[in-house]
């Protein structure tokens, strides 16, 4: 009889730890699923750059430095994404993307300034549409990004508390990292004067 009570509780542990188990996959393959979310909408961000660098070259003759480092800093975003997309919830891989993103947004931010200084390439329809879509396509990132890192968040939630981080541990599943993309402007503080 101890017998039989002894194996049924050996297998009601195996369920649970089989089923502990499966909710880590399933949590990483949710994360990489939102990854891939990310990984289509920067592409197409990486491939609207060409097109506005492109169309500001006609107006913008002598800032030639200025638009080659938006093409240097989208080429190493490019090559920052496909580390990431080997490899998603890699530490280095994503602070690499992260850190070409936080290039890639400052020299875009550069060329629309300067841009300004150009009223025909402000009025040219090329350039107003490739704005837009830049834009729409930057809040899409922006959202993607957010469902990657609660993703990773539920992952590593997931794979840290008792009991589940004895099976994750047995089985090697190393913690998820986010993607944190800094943007300065949002850091600094409101400005405020009533003068």
């Amino acid at each position: 009889m101890s017998f039989l009570i002894l194996l049924v509780v050996i297998v009601i542990f195996a369920f649970y730890a089989i089923g502990i188990y499966n909710g880590l996959v399933t949590s990483r393959n949710a994360y990489k699923n939102a990854f891939a979310q990310i990984d289509v909408q920067l592409t197409r961000r990486y491939d609207l750059i060409p097109n506005l660098v492109e169309t500001a070259k006609g107006y913008m003759k002598h800032e030639k430095e200025t638009l080659e480092a938006v093409i240097l800093a989208r080429n190493s975003a490019v090559s920052g994404l496909s580390a990431a997309k080997a490899n998603p919830g890699d530490p280095q891989a994503m602070q690499q993307l992260s850190g070409a993103e936080n290039v890639l947004s400052q020299t875009l931010g550069k060329l629309f300034a300067l841009s300004e200084a150009y009223p025909d390439l402000k009025a040219n329809q090329n350039m107003m549409q490739l704005s837009e879509e830049l834009t729409t396509t930057e809040n899409k990132v922006a959202f993607a990004r957010q469902a990657y890192n609660d993703s990773v968040m539920s992952y590593n939630n997931a794979r840290e508390v008792f009991p589940s981080s004895i099976v994750a541990n047995m089985f090697s599943f190393q913690p998820a990292q986010l993607l944190e993309i800094d943007a300065p402007e949002k850091r600094e503080a409101v400005k405020v004067s009533f003068t």
